[in-house]
């Protein structure tokens, strides 16, 4: 985690620091189902890169938002997921969700 000092004074600023960027949102709307694989992950987020995908988990994790779990298998299997911190989060990309539905809507009145 960040140390405090590293963080901005305002608490928005804080908050988009951790999720600013349109991948760490939509990173989080696909963690808050459930656990996902590396591959899976990238493959359900169009247009993200392997590094971009692989740089903003390692923030998200080293922000303390999201884990990842090595079971130690051969094949390989890694899975990553939301923390209780993390969860925290979604009432943010719920909302999110909630207006985009809401501005769909009103273009489709019109």
């Amino acid at each position: 985690m960040r140390a405090k000092e590293e963080l901005p004074e305002c608490p928005v600023a804080t908050a988009v620091s951790l999720i600013g960027g349109k991948w760490k949102l939509l990173i989080l709307r696909n963690l808050k189902e459930r656990p996902w694989r590396f591959n899976e992950l990238q493959r359900s987020i169009d247009g993200i890169s392997q590094k971009v995908l692989t740089d903003s988990l390692r923030q998200m994790i080293s922000d303390g938002l999201a884990y990842r779990h090595d079971y130690h298998e051969q094949p390989p299997r890694v899975e990553y997921g939301l923390t209780e911190l993390g969860t925290k989060m979604l009432p943010i990309v719920n909302s999110l969700a909630d207006f985009g539905n809401y501005y769909k809507s009103i273009i489709e009145q019109n």
